[in-house]
């Protein structure tokens, strides 16, 4: 029997090394400076219950304007550089408190526009950003309109705290993501998304399926998870979605250990893991040394 032997490796004491991370929920509207503020107190919140990494929903900037196909909507795109005043504003907070800050943004860049992460270290330094891969085209969800699908693969980035990787909801659904991220030293995932009611069949409630699907990632790659989605319901012309919450954070065994409600507004979850204690865990499961990509 092989169980002993993991479950002695994976309880095998090394040097401690342990991060507080936190996942977030929040509603939003158009106004935009309201949004970010709120964004801001998530954060503070969270860095006063010692996260040091700390993850808010996508586009959070506005609501989620996918619903629709508007051209207006284009002027809220803005490039990756300090000259976008949320990513200077999320630098100047991020070195004031010194955490990590994976900043969702509409981003512009030439005549290309992306659904785009901007990993902010603690010094306030931007590493890198990250393109969303999948873009979904659905009733209520119409990012292909918007959207290129992104360019740059998926990233892992050496945060002060933890080797983090950051993929953005549609690209929770594929556990090829979630794999090449940790194939590349990931040691925590983080998915920014905002996902609800489906505007075309109001039965229809995903929520169990999506948090389960992120589940498995966290179980099948023994890493932690850490999922921020937004709450309340958004109305357009011909469209609304009740974005459903249950942000959450998962062990390394898939077990939920934090989660929000579906509709409580402002809310900050917090969970402390050990990552060398986590390395040890995965190291114990044979899971890549095991796996046959032939």
């Amino acid at each position: 029997s092989v169980g002993p032997r993991l479950e002695e490796v994976a309880t095998k004491k090394s040097v401690m090394r342990p991060v507080t991370v936190a996942a977030t929920q929040m509603s939003c509207s158009w106004n935009i400076e309201h949004n970010i503020a709120n964004a801001e107190r998530l954060i503070r919140d969270a860095a006063g219950k010692n996260a040091k990494i700390i993850l808010i929903q996508e586009l959070f900037e506005t609501p989620y304007f996918c619903q629709e196909q508007k051209a207006e909507y284009f002027e809220h795109a803005k490039p990756a550089t300090l000259l976008n005043a949320l990513l200077k504003h999320m630098s100047l907070l991020a070195k004031e408190l010194a955490v990590v800050l994976p900043v969702s943004f509409f981003e512009r860049a030439n005549n290309a526009h992306y659904n785009s992460i901007a990993i902010i270290d603690a010094d306030g330094s931007c590493l890198g950003i990250y393109r969303k891969s999948h873009i979904p085209d659905g009733p209520g969800y119409q990012e292909k309109f918007y959207f290129n699908p992104g360019d740059t693969g998926f990233k892992v980035w050496q945060t002060k705290y933890a080797a983090i990787g950051v993929a953005i909801c549609w690209d929770q659904w594929f556990p090829e993501a979630a794999r090449a991220m940790a194939l590349q030293g990931a040691e925590i995932l983080f998915y920014p998304t905002a996902i609800g009611s489906e505007p075309q069949d109001a039965s229809i409630d995903s929520c169990p399926h999506w948090q389960r699907t992120m589940q498995g990632h966290a179980a099948a790659n023994v890493m932690p998870v850490v999922c921020s989605n937004r709450v309340g319901t958004e109305r357009f012309d011909a469209s609304h979605i009740t974005f459903y919450g249950s942000s959450f954070i998962a062990a390394p065994d898939g077990a939920k250990i934090a989660e929000a409600d579906r509709t409580s507004d402002l809310v900050v979850l917090t969970a402390t893991f050990d990552l060398d204690e986590c390395r040890t865990r995965r190291l114990g499961w044979g899971l890549f040394r095991d796996r046959r990509p032939d």
